[in-house]
């Protein structure tokens, strides 16, 4: 629960007539008149609500000054009063005394009594302005689940811009209410949007099914059925030529399928699909696009049979060249890509023919985390022994000998040491000791 905030309107703010009230007058105008003995606005002689229910469910960062013990800053459930005027949570002010105080919190006036007088009233109006409250949420939320059942309905019938339009609802809906989402769920929601979903599918239609799919909660059949060979071929056209906000959901969605542990890598070994999702990571007008489209490029790289085709699709050269505008949680993403990529002969090779590898990973060498520092190990001892001699000069003058002396000092894995080790060695394997020494200078590095 947040801590709550006043009210910015002095006394009792928040009912619907505008009303501003505080305690004397909110008595004085019988605002608890006419509420029953549930204090249940409307509610007659109803069942009463429970606070403490209320106010969790409910969950307001707002909620009138008076309300609030001064001790939790959270809504009283049993206000009780001092000897001073002042009122507190019982629970509260209780442990305040059995701590040894015997003064009021607020003014620290001595008490000259430490009994407790419940406020019945300041409780009544409590309850009665969260049951306000928590009925018109309770009211909403049955509105917003009829609605989003009468979408699913009517989408069961309509065409054309008139789909489109219900889709678009449905959308809003979903992505706002938890409520309407259960709704959808529980009302066989899934199964009617997901079947809009085909080769002759509009991308209008197609990217507000895909953006209320990637809302709801998927179970395994709806998984398989979204797997379809026509449905994937549809998400793979839109991550590549729908708007921003559709490829991310074409990436999300993606993702989930890849989940179910029946999913088969041959749906992810598509040219098209790879060259969408690197042009979605390179987009320098939005970024928020990286993490996603890198998100995937990670879980479809675990599949071994794709490897390759990201080789052939240029994601190593591509890659390579991202990793200086990338932040912490992106580049250790592209890195264990390239990684993964740099155990395939033709992933060694399009390192090595990349000019920017070496520099770029001797560069992140104890610079941004040891996860990306044990990745760039990994690839430049995946190119150094590619080519030892190529190579490794261009490694050592791009300052590697100092960065693997600092790896070899830190406090950082074993595993990493020994590598950073086995690497040195081999790259001083082209100089004599003397000219090797004088590479190793921090000097470089440190500038």
């Amino acid at each position: 629960m947040p801590m709550f905030q006043p009210s910015k309107r002095e006394g009792l703010a928040g009912y619907e007539d505008g009303q501003v009230l505080d305690l004397d007058t909110a008595v004085k105008d019988g605002v608890l008149g006419g509420l029953g003995s549930g204090g249940v606005p409307g509610g007659g002689a109803g069942e009463k609500l429970d606070l403490k229910k209320m106010i969790e469910e409910l969950d307001l960062s707002e909620v009138p000054s008076v309300f609030i013990c001064p001790i939790s800053l959270e809504p009283m459930q049993d206000p009780v009063t001092l000897c001073t005027g002042q009122t507190y949570e019982r629970s509260n002010i209780l442990r305040w005394f059995s701590l040894g105080h015997l003064t009021c919190p607020t003014t620290m006036q001595e008490l000259w009594e430490d009994s407790v007088t419940p406020n019945k009233t300041l409780y009544h109006l409590i309850h009665t302005w969260f049951s306000h409250k928590y009925l018109l949420m309770k009211k909403r939320s049955e509105d917003v689940q009829g609605r989003a059942s009468e979408l699913v309905e009517t989408l069961k019938k309509v065409k054309g811009q008139a789909r489109v339009q219900a889709l678009k609802e449905l959308r809003q809906v979903v992505a706002s209410h938890a409520t309407a989402r259960k709704a959808v769920v529980d009302g066989g929601g899934v199964a009617v949007v997901s079947g809009l979903l085909g080769r002759f599918t509009s991308h209008a239609v197609g990217s507000e099914a895909i953006a209320i799919l990637v809302n709801l909660s998927l179970d395994s059949e709806s998984r398989t059925n979204l797997m379809q060979p026509a449905k994937i071929s549809l998400v793979v056209d839109m991550l590549n030529e729908g708007s921003m906000e559709t490829k991310i959901n074409c990436t999300r969605l993606i993702e989930t399928l890849m989940e179910e542990k029946d999913f088969r890598s041959e749906i992810v070994s598509s040219h098209s699909l790879l060259v969408g999702l690197m042009r979605l990571v390179k987009e320098k007008r939005y970024a928020n696009g990286t993490l996603p489209g890198l998100r995937l490029l990670r879980t479809i790289c675990l599949h071994k049979q794709v490897r390759s085709l990201f080789v052939s699709v240029g994601a190593v050269p591509q890659l390579v060249d991202l990793l200086p505008n990338l932040d912490s949680e992106c580049l250790e993403l592209a890195l264990f890509i390239l990684e993964t990529l740099s155990s395939l002969p033709e992933g060694q090779l399009a390192l090595k023919d990349c000019q920017s590898t070496i520099p770029s990973m001797v560069r992140l060498l104890m610079r941004v985390s040891e996860m990306c520092t044990q990745y760039a190990l990994s690839i430049l001892w995946a190119v150094c022994s590619l080519a030892p001699q190529e190579c490794s000069s261009v490694a050592v003058d791009a300052g590697l000998a100092a960065k693997l002396l600092l790896v070899i000092q830190s406090g950082c894995d074993p595993v990493l040491k020994q590598r950073s080790s086995e690497l040195l060695k081999l790259c001083s394997l082209n100089y004599s000791d003397t000219i090797f020494i004088s590479k190793c200078k921090l000097t470089r590095t440190i500038q």
